[in-house]
């Protein structure tokens, strides 16, 4: 246990450190020999003033040499080294790789550093050049002391400049990337709802369409299978084939609107309530064997101008829904639909009897109910579904302004 746990922190350390970039090693190897070789051929760059022996130089040149080796992973304290390291150098004879390379330090320090550290770097190292150059020119003269300010400013105003200017362009870069990112994400969302929504829309659109034919033919179906007659059953095979044709021309009708439109291709009509009539004659023949009446009771008001189109589409469609679900749930009786137009309202209300159907009856999902509810909630509408006494009631109320233009 004791072996296990003082492993940990060596563990620890070495992860927390990284190994030496490439690049930094190949600067770290190149500055280093070079500095040998310039201090070998007796290259220095403080001349005659210094307070060590000659080869004392070659210490703050290998101390900067290996603090390059850390200075992507910790700046932090390559940076206060390298000050040191340079420092140093000036009591030597001195070595010009000693300097090149605590430039790279410098740079490297903002480009690698912490964010403050890289706000704070280029702003400081200006003042300093700013402060070295006032103050060497009131020493030594304008001269002398503008060219010490340049220098001052070579080795660390300049490198920390490069630096914060390299950085901000990178952060640019992996904002815009970002930004490009987030949008290529919401684009992708929107295009998955528009699809969900598109789906959902289709099938409204198909239940609506193709339920109604499809429950008469499973009623009258039923009724033929369990009614040994031959003239209800042949009735009822009318009923069905009938059935059949227009449930075919509305699979076709709606396979029309989910290919390409093209130049050459039709217009589709869009039902509307002026096809009312038809529609309950249709449930009058569809429903005869149910025992079932339907009664239209249009109270909407002449002259009271055009209804939006996708208004008139959810009302059919809900007028439509309802007596399919008559068809299939009502007991025999009067089914009664009711459409009026009043202060900008279109309000619909089916109601048929409730009860239980003594005939034949088709299964029910409940998609029916779900579909109307969406495209009145769409339209910004109430709907309303449930038993009220004796009869089942489907009330939808609808805006009747122009201003709505989405379905």
């Amino acid at each position: 246990m004791g072996t296990v746990n003082d492993s940990a922190p060596a563990t620890a350390a070495r992860r927390r450190i990284p190994p030496p970039h490439r690049d930094d090693v190949i600067i770290a190897v190149v500055g280093v020999l070079g500095g040998l070789l310039l201090w070998s051929l007796g290259v220095h760059s403080n001349g005659s003033r210094h307070f060590f022996p000659d080869w004392a130089a070659l210490v703050p040149l290998l101390v900067i040499g290996i603090m390059v080796l850390l200075r992507r992973s910790a700046p932090a304290v390559t940076l206060p080294v390298g000050i040191a390291a340079t420092g140093a150098d000036q009591f030597t004879v001195g070595n010009l790789a000693t300097i090149v390379l605590f430039t790279d330090l410098m740079y490297a320090a903002v480009v690698y550093g912490k964010p403050s550290m890289a706000r704070r770097l280029p702003i400081s190292t200006g003042l300093v050049t700013v402060v070295v150059t006032i103050a060497s020119g009131a020493l030594l003269g304008a001269p002398q002391g503008l060219l010490i300010g340049v220098l001052t400013g070579i080795v660390g105003f300049g490198p920390a400049l490069t630096g914060a200017t390299l950085r901000n362009h990178r952060e640019a870069a992996i904002a815009a990337r970002l930004r490009a990112e987030q949008t290529a994400l919401l684009a992708e969302m929107d295009r998955t709802q528009a699809v969900v929504a598109e789906r959902a829309r289709m099938a409204r659109e198909l239940h609506d369409m193709v339920a109604n034919h499809l429950s008469a033919i499973a009623i009258h179906s039923t009724a033929a299978l369990s009614i040994d007659s031959p003239a209800t059953s042949r009735e009822a095979l009318g009923v069905i084939r009938e059935n059949s044709v227009q449930g075919l021309a509305e699979m076709r009708r709606l396979i029309g609107l989910l290919r390409d439109a093209g130049a050459e291709q039709e217009a589709v009509a869009t039902p509307s309530l002026d096809g009312l009539d038809a529609l309950l004659e249709q449930a009058r023949v569809n429903g005869e064997a149910s025992g079932l009446e339907f009664v239209l009771d249009d109270a909407r008001q002449p002259g009271g101008g055009p209804l939006p189109a996708p208004v008139e589409l959810a009302a059919y469609r809900i007028v439509q829904e309802s007596l399919t679900n008559a068809l299939k749930h009502a007991t025999p009786g009067t089914v009664r639909v009711c459409v009026a137009r009043t202060d900008g309202l279109l309000t619909v209300d089916v109601e048929s009897p409730y009860g239980e159907q003594p005939g034949p009856r088709a299964p029910g999902s409940g998609a029916g109910l779900v579909g109307m509810r969406e495209r009145t909630e769409l339209l910004g509408g109430e709907f309303t579904a449930g038993r009220r006494g004796p009869v089942w009631q489907v009330r939808a109320v609808l805006p009747a302004e122009e201003k709505v233009v989405t379905a």
